[in-house]
């Protein structure tokens, strides 16, 4: 994947380490609000979340980390801790390998109405609910960031308004390399937080009317698009190897899913090529409680996620095959590939 973003803050030996989607985004942006500190901030593109390798070896590092695996992240976490750094991890994918230590404080919840930006929010009494909102819709919580935006005291109209945001800063996130994106995630950070109001930054900045007309020129391509394999279950795309096709694979899973556990909801893959032939994996449960995407991706090296959305960072072309009766076989049960159907 690609190497992360860099923004130096100084010689200070504090980072603030985030996944580059609106999520992460989101709730760093809220806790910067509450609680300034300046740092060198270390992100990447949404699949790059092996971020914590980039750290120096260094005694008493001062670190917070936002909405990255804890699991992909477990060798490097220790190695901080054991010379004398202090970890704040907020975080809401699985954590099979979490652990207790005197220097960590971990924010954990991975229930499926969950997302970072939600437990940032509540570790900060709320006081920028509306970044948090924000970034519950950028991670396809539409009911939670309703009710965010309804407990901040936000119209209807506003709600719908940062629902755009949040999908507007997610869809920057996907992409093989940075420069598959619009905007690198730490330039869209630093632009973020010069706004408390997400309204007022919808308003004024030029970076969400760069975003926004990426995205509605990106959409364009989504209506074309037909599944490869249609099993009982559901269905799994393959998208091409080109930019727009690595940028909408997110945006365009959350929009083929039902509202989770809805009775008969289908589960969905999108597949986006990269450069070398391997894929990346966006799957999305239509059963999260049932059959978590999660346990899927965990499957292949280099997947995970949550129960309702995960996703396999590189799968070999030699391993598609593989997937998609694994795929069948997870969401539909023994003998699931048998009925499914090539597109």
């Amino acid at each position: 994947m690609t190497a992360a973003s860099f923004t130096p803050a100084g010689d200070c030996g504090a980072y603030d380490v985030f996944n580059g989607d609106a999520d992460g985004i989101c709730a760093l942006h809220q806790l910067r609000l509450a609680c300034p500190k300046e740092a060198q901030l270390v992100t990447g593109v949404k699949r790059d979340v092996d971020l914590l390798r980039h750290l120096p070896d260094a005694a008493g590092l001062d670190v917070t980390v936002l909405d990255i695996s804890f699991d992909c992240n477990v060798a490097s976490l220790a190695r901080i801790l054991d010379a004398g750094g202090r970890v704040a991890y907020y975080d809401h994918h699985s954590a099979h390998r979490a652990f207790a230590h005197p220097r960590l404080e971990l924010f954990w919840d991975e229930s499926i109405d969950v997302c970072t930006s939600i437990l940032v929010d509540r570790q900060m009494g709320g006081r920028y609910r509306p970044w948090a909102a924000v970034g519950a819709f950028g991670d396809n919580l539409a009911d939670a960031g309703n009710a965010l935006a309804a407990a901040a005291g936000l119209s209807e109209v506003q709600a719908a308004q940062l629902e755009q945001l949040g999908l507007a800063l997610n869809y920057n996130a996907y992409g093989e390399h940075i420069a598959d994106l619009h905007i690198a995630p730490d330039a869209l950070y630093r632009a973020v937080h010069a706004y408390a109001d997400p309204l007022e930054f919808m308003r004024r900045s030029p970076y969400y009317r760069a975003l926004a007309d990426g995205y509605r020129a990106d959409q364009a391509h989504m209506n074309s698009l037909r599944p490869q394999w249609q099993p009982a279950c559901g269905a799994i795309y393959v998208l091409p190897n080109q930019p727009w096709a690595r940028r909408i694979c997110g945006v365009f899973a959350n929009r083929l899913v039902a509202p989770a556990n809805a009775p008969g909801a289908s589960s969905y893959a999108v597949l986006s090529e990269n450069a070398d032939g391997s894929y990346v994996v966006s799957v999305r449960s239509g059963a999260p409680v049932l059959r978590a995407a999660s346990g899927l991706c965990e499957r292949f090296p280099g997947g995970g996620g949550r129960r309702a959305a995960a996703g396999i960072n590189r799968l070999p072309a030699a391993q598609l095959d593989d997937f998609v009766r694994a795929f069948s076989d997870y969401f539909a049960g023994a003998g699931g590939a048998a009925h499914a159907r090539q597109g």
